[in-house]
C-alpha cells in the first residue's frame, strides 16, 4: 500500500498545513493524518508518528510545539551544525529520527515567523535580508526546506524501500520587471529636459548625445530589449512572466504612464507572446485602493484577468500585503526574495501556499520565491560579471540537486549591455545556458 499513515496527537491547521506542504507539495505523495492512536497502531501500512513521544517503534519525529500552538511569540531557536547545514528547533530524544524538530523548522520558514515579530525597517520599510536567520546562520543559498523533505523521503525508504516516490524534474522560469519600459523613448518633454539637465550638471555629455539620438530616431532606446528577450524565448524554449508596472509617475515609479499609446501597445505585444502580472506600484504596498485600479487598468487593456503579482521594490509586508492581493483575486504572488541578498527567503525553492499566521489559516495564493535579481548582484553585492555567474551557478547547482525550481528575476534594462549593465548581458547568457543545459 503506497500511502503513508501519520499519527499527530493533536490536529491543528498548522498541522495539515506543513504535511500538505512535505508530503503532497514536495514528496508528491499519498499520505493520510490521524489522531486515533488505536487505529495508528492496528494498521498494517506504512506509518510514522510525530508528536511528544513515541508509542511504538515506527519512525518518529519529536516534536516541540510550535505546531501545535496559536499566535506569534518569541521563539527559542537553538540552532546547532547538522549535515553541514545549520538546524534549530534541536530536540532531545534518542528515539527521534532526527535531532530537531523538522516539520517546525520548516514551518518556520515557509511561513516567515520572523517577519510577525518586531524588527527594524529598512528604508523602503522591507525586512532586510541581514535580519533573516538565514543568513545570520549562513543558509540563504541553500534550499533548506526541500533539502529537509529529501532527508525525510531517505528515512522512509530506509523503514519502507518498496515505498514509491514519484520523479521530480528541475525546473526553470525566467521573469521580468518591467519598471521602466524605456530610457527616453515617451517620457515626455518635461522628463526630457530635466534628463538633458541632469546630465549637463554631472559633465555626462555622452549621455546628452545619446538621449539626443534616441529622441531624434536614429538609435534605439537601450532599455528597449524587448526583441533580444523575445529570441531568447525562441532560443532556449522559455515561458516567462512579466511583471508590469502600471501606475502613475512617483518617486519611485519611473514607468511610462500607463494611459501613453505606445506603452499599451508594447504591454498587448509582451502579453502576445508571454503570461503578464501586475507590478503594483510603490505606495499601494499602504494603499489597497490604488492596488484595485492598477490591477482594473491592466485587465481593462488586456481584456483578461490578472492573476499574477510581484510588488515593485519587494516591498513586502506580512500579513496585510498577501490580505490585500487575496482580496483583488490574485491567486500568484513571485515577490518572495530578498533585494540585498540571493537565496531562498522562504528556505524553499518550489511553489508553496501562503499561511497567513494572523489568522492561522492557509490560504489559496500561491507564493514563488525567486533565487536571483540583477539588481542584487550589481548594485547590491557590486559583483563582477564573472562573478555574478559564478553565484549564479552556485546558487542554481543547489535548486537543480532537490530538483526544484529555479527562478530568475531580471529588468530589461539590464539587457542593454551599457552604462553601468556593460557586460551583463553575458550574465543572464549564461544564467540561460546553465538553466537549460
Amino acid at each position: 500500500m503506497n500511502e503513508l499513515l501519520i499519527y499527530v496527537p493533536k490536529m491543528t491547521n498548522r498541522v495539515r498545513y506543513v504535511f500538505r506542504l512535505v508530503m503532497k507539495g514536495l514528496l508528491k505523495i499519498k499520505y493520510e493524518l490521524t489522531n486515533d492512536l488505536d487505529a495508528f497502531q492496528s494498521a498494517d501500512q506504512p506509518k510514522m508518528m510525530y508528536g511528544w513521544k513515541a508509542h511504538t517503534d515506527d519512525i518518529f519525529f519529536k516534536a516541540n510545539g510550535l505546531l501545535f500552538e496559536r499566535g506569534v511569540h518569541s521563539l527559542e531557536y537553538n540552532a546547532f551544525d547538522y549535515k553541514g547545514n545549520k538546524a534549530f528547533f534541536q530536540v532531545f530524544d534518542e528515539e527521534s529520527v532526527v535531532p530537531f524538530d523538522i516539520f517546525s523548522a520548516i514551518f518556520f520558514l515557509v511561513s516567515r515567523y520572523e517577519e510577525y515579530l518586531p524588527f527594524v525597517r529598512d528604508q523602503h520599510g522591507r525586512f532586510a535580508a541581514s535580519l533573516s536567520m538565514s543568513s545570520e546562520w549562513e543558509i540563504l543559498e541553500k534550499p533548506v526546506v526541500n533539502i529537509w523533505a529529501l532527508e525525510i523521503k531517505e528515512i522512509i525508504l530506509k523503514r519502507y524501500p518498496d515505498f514509491v516516490f514519484p520523479e521530480k524534474k528541475f525546473r526553470f522560469i525566467p521573469t521580468y520587471d518591467i519598471d521602466s519600459a524605456w530610457a527616453f523613448s515617451q517620457k515626455g518633454w518635461l522628463r526630457n529636459i530635466g534628463g538633458f539637465y541632469k546630465s549637463l550638471e554631472m559633465f555626462q555629455f555622452k549621455d546628452v548625445a545619446l538621449r539626443a539620438r534616441v529622441l531624434l530616431g536614429k538609435e534605439r532606446d537601450p532599455f528597449d530589449t524587448y526583441d533580444l528577450q523575445l529570441s531568447y524565448q525562441k532560443k532556449y524554449n522559455l515561458h516567462p512572466i512579466y511583471f508590469i508596472l502600471f501606475g502613475m509617475y512617483g518617486r519611485y515609479d519611473k514607468n511610462i504612464n500607463f494611459r501613453n499609446g505606445k506603452f499599451r501597445r508594447l504591454v498587448k505585444w509582451i502579453a502576445d507572446y508571454a503570461e503578464v502580472g501586475i507590478h503594483p506600484s510603490y505606495n499601494t504596498v499602504n494603499n489597497p485602493k490604488l492596488l484595485k485600479e492598477e490591477i482594473k487598468n491592466l485587465e481593462d487593456l488586456l481584456k483578461t484577468q490578472i492573476t499574477r503579482s510581484r510588488q515593485h521594490f519587494l516591498r513586502l509586508n506580512l500579513p496585510d500585503t498577501y490580505q490585500n492581493l487575496i482580496e483583488n483575486d490574485i491567486q500568484d504572488d513571485y515577490t518572495m526574495g530578498y533585494a540585498a541578498l540571493p537565496g531562498f527567503r522562504a528556505g524553499i525553492c518550489d511553489t508553496y501556499n501562503f499561511y497567513d499566521l494572523e489568522l492561522d489559516v492557509e490560504t489559496k495564493l500561491r507564493l514563488h520565491p525567486f533565487a536571483v535579481m540583477d539588481g542584487t548582484l550589481r548594485d547590491y553585492l557590486q559583483l563582477t560579471p564573472g562573478d555574478a555567474i559564478d553565484r549564479i551557478k552556485k546558487i542554481m547547482d543547489e535548486v537543480k540537486k532537490v530538483k526544484g525550481t529555479f527562478i530568475s528575476l531580471w529588468h530589461n534594462e539590464s539587457l542593454s549591455d551599457a552604462k553601468r549593465w556593460k557586460g551583463w548581458r553575458r550574465v543572464y547568457e549564461a544564467l540561460l545556458e546553465e538553466a537549460t543545459a
